[in-house]
C-alpha cells in the first residue's frame, strides 16, 4: 500500500469541517426567527461528515463516529411528530408553536420556542437520511467488488 502525502487535504478538511459544523449550529438555532432551521442545518452537518468520510476513509470515521444514521432518522421523525402532537394536548392546532422568555444563568434573558424542538427532529432526520443514502451508495460499490472477487 502506497503512502500518500495528504497533509494539506487532512488539515484543510479539519478546518472546513469545523467551519461547516459551526455554521450548521448557527443555522439550526437561527431557524425559528430567521432563514435557516433544522433542514439546512442538517444538510450542512451531513456535508461536514461526508467530507470527513471522503478524506479519512470509511473505516476510520466509523471508529470515531459510531452512529447508526438510520436510527437517527427514525428518532428525528419521532421528535418532529411528537412536538407537533404536543400542541394538541393544549387544545391548539397541530404544529402550533409557543414561545416565552427565560432568564438563563449564562445567556441571560433568552427566548425559547417549541419550534426548536421541531427543528431538532428535522435536523436529526435530515442528517440521518442524508448519511444513510450516501453511505449506502458509497459502500454498495465496495460490496459488489468483494462479491466479484469471491466468484
Amino acid at each position: 500500500m502506497a503512502h500518500t502525502n495528504d497533509l494539506i487535504l487532512k488539515t484543510m478538511t479539519q478546518i472546513i469541517a469545523f467551519i461547516l459544523l459551526g455554521f450548521s449550529i448557527y443555522l439550526f438555532f437561527a431557524g425559528h426567527n430567521a432563514p435557516g432551521g433544522g433542514f439546512i442545518g442538517g444538510l450542512m452537518t451531513a456535508a461536514a461528515i461526508i467530507l470527513m468520510y471522503i478524506t479519512y476513509g470509511y473505516e476510520k470515521i466509523e471508529k470515531i463516529l459510531p452512529v447508526n444514521f438510520l436510527t437517527m432518522f427514525v428518532v428525528g421523525l419521532l421528535i418532529a411528530t411528537l412536538s407537533g402532537l404536543g400542541a394538541l394536548l393544549f387544545g391548539a392546532p397541530f404544529l402550533t408553536q409557543a414561545f416565552d422568555y427565560f432568564e438563563l444563568p449564562i445567556f441571560g434573558k433568552t427566548e425559547l420556542a417549541t419550534a426548536l424542538i421541531f427543528d431538532l427532529g428535522v435536523y436529526l432526520a435530515v442528517v440521518g437520511v442524508t448519511m444513510t443514502i450516501i453511505l449506502t451508495i458509497a459502500t454498495d460499490d465496495d460490496e459488489e467488488k468483494e462479491e466479484k472477487a469471491k466468484a
